[in-house]
């Protein structure tokens, strides 16, 4: 069944990007659109954004905005494409808003008029509804920047013609950022000061955008199953885990995807060798060269752990600060790249000019190097406090690096626990948020690299056979979609609504299905009913 889906968001890959967020975005719609859907996708056009690059058109006439005691506000659109789909993307073009160099802040301070720039791309993301004449069969909200959207779905679009019978998932990517505000913010959504209760929009005397959008949403879903549970506990909520706990029936976790055409080290143009898991030659190559370009002892037989980083806390980087003398005490080298806090780049920078046969650091981000430290390296470190997802524990088992994370999240979904007796897993986990146990871990892969060649090459051949696809991603997604629908419609209304798009898929297929046409069997099915093609 074809479903009309718009994805409304902050960002999207390769237009903006600050986070993961960014990846799903710019991936999700791609696969769906592969699926038969009619995918939307509606973002700020950023000033990083560049018309000629993307081939931008402006779309006639201004949007529209109602933006509560503010007054109506306009904004141009323009229209693209996800690059390599023909799936549309609408850029508001707002310079007031979004004509800035950064997305949401400026020197590590959130911008003073955030609520009213992302409550803005809440409205204006349901108003392009009309101008484009797009009736949703789901909205598709992403963290607090865009959760207003099921909150206004359920008020002030309840009777609105294109809105009135679409479903809504909030999907929550970071439940450490909520998008929390003076309740003057109440006065701009304009939905009225009864939505202002302790339920809905208020917490600790701020407006809440993601408790709303829990709240109000449809369905729920983080990136990871882990992270569904972790949510609802004091430790990984951030205050709001009792919100969902009482939705926790609406829960659900699905794991990113990956780019294997970008991230495969078969046909990687950014490593110096290329290899495959029948082939391991050229990540040796990869290594000699990690090490030559980076000033470390080029060595065969010494394990080179890489890890790739924002350097912020919820990274782990602290533990890793507190763990790293004992570590290099190892006959081991690390090599580490990223940015983030200063006293993290003055320290780990001083700890490389320390010991420079064992560890070298870059401050900032290459994508080439990355690549390289993704082929190079035996083993890639991610001592993360909280993961949602995660996605260089997915590329390391690719490349037959192996991951050493810690259990949380999505790394704990996809990192398999080395079992020496069995020869089985593809990974190294601890589950304690500790120097103790992040040297012990890394202790124990050492150690297995030294002492058990075997079980590392175990680990490596399980590790490249692992896939995280979006094309299973996508589908995961779809079976969602349709169970909003049907939450949303009731049985009675869904079921017509199944009937009229069956028939009218009936014709595209050529074939009659309606007496294989089950709601009880269409909702356990993994396949829309009626045709085995996307």
């Amino acid at each position: 069944m074809r479903l009309n889906i718009l994805v409304t968001a902050s960002e999207a890959v390769p237009f903006a990007k600050e986070g993961g967020l960014a990846d799903v975005v710019g991936a999700l719609p791609k696969y769906l659109e592969a699926r038969g859907h009619d995918v939307r996708v509606v973002m700020p056009r950023y000033y990083k954004v560049d018309r000629d690059r993307y081939r931008l058109r402006q779309l006639p006439g201004a949007l529209v905005v109602p933006m509560g005691i503010i007054g109506d506000m306009y904004c141009g659109v323009l229209e693209g494409r996800i690059p390599g789909s023909d799936v549309p993307v609408y850029f508001l073009e707002h310079e007031e808003f979004y004509g800035r160099d950064s997305l949401y802040e400026r020197d590590n301070k959130g911008y003073i008029d955030n609520d009213n720039r992302f409550i803005f791309l809440s409205k204006a993301s349901l108003e392009l509804c009309k101008m484009i004449r797009f009736t949703p069969d789901l909205v598709h909200a992403h963290d607090w920047h865009t959760a207003a959207v099921p909150v206004l779905m359920n008020s002030w679009y309840r009777h609105d013609q294109y809105l009135s019978q679409s479903a809504s998932l909030l999907t929550i990517h970071n439940m450490q950022h909520q998008g929390s505000f003076y309740e003057g913010a109440m006065d701009v959504l304009g939905i009225g000061w009864k939505h202002f209760t302790y339920l809905e929009l208020e917490k600790e005397n701020q407006v809440n955008l993601l408790k709303g959008g829990i709240y109000h949403a449809t369905l729920l879903n983080t990136v990871s199953l882990g992270y569904a549970r972790e949510i609802q506990t004091p430790e990984f909520g951030w205050g709001l885990e009792g919100v969902v706990r009482e939705r926790a029936g609406e829960l659900s976790g699905i794991l990113n995807g990956v780019d294997y055409e970008e991230w495969n080290p078969e046909g990687d143009r950014l490593l110096p060798a290329n290899y495959s898991a029948v082939d391991l030659a050229g990540k040796g190559v990869c290594k000699q060269e990690l090490q030559r370009t980076l000033g470390l002892p080029e060595r065969e037989d010494v394990p080179l752990i890489g890890m790739v980083s924002r350097l912020v806390k919820q990274k782990g980087i602290d533990v890793l600060a507190q763990a790293l003398r004992r570590i290099l005490e190892l006959d081991v080298q690390l090599v580490l790249l990223g940015a983030g806090e200063p006293w993290a780049h003055f320290y780990f920078g001083g700890m490389a000019a320390n010991r420079p046969d064992r560890f070298a650091c870059r401050i900032g981000y290459d994508n080439a190097l990355a690549h390289q430290i993704e082929g190079g390296c035996d083993f890639f470190l991610m001592p993360s406090a909280f993961e949602p997802c995660g996605l260089n524990q997915m590329y390391s088992m690719r490349y037959g690096t192996l991951p050493i994370v810690r259990a949380t999240g999505g790394l704990d979904d996809s990192v398999e626990n080395f079992d020496p007796a069995q020869r089985s897993g593809d990974g190294f986990k601890f589950w304690d948020l500790n120097a103790g146990a992040l040297f012990d871990t890394v202790g124990w892969a050492v150690h297995t690299w030294y002492h058990d060649p075997e079980g590392i090459k175990a680990l490596r051949q399980n590790a490249m056979a692992k896939r995280f696809t979006w094309e299973d991603a996508a589908a995961n997604y779809e079976r969602l979609y349709l169970e909003a629908m049907r939450r949303k419609l009731g049985e009675e209304r869904y079921g017509q609504v199944i009937d009229k798009r069956s028939k009218r898929r009936e014709k595209v297929c050529g074939r009659d299905i309606n007496s294989r046409l089950n709601l009880r069997e269409f909702r356990n099915r993994p396949t829309i009913p009626g045709c085995n093609t996307p």
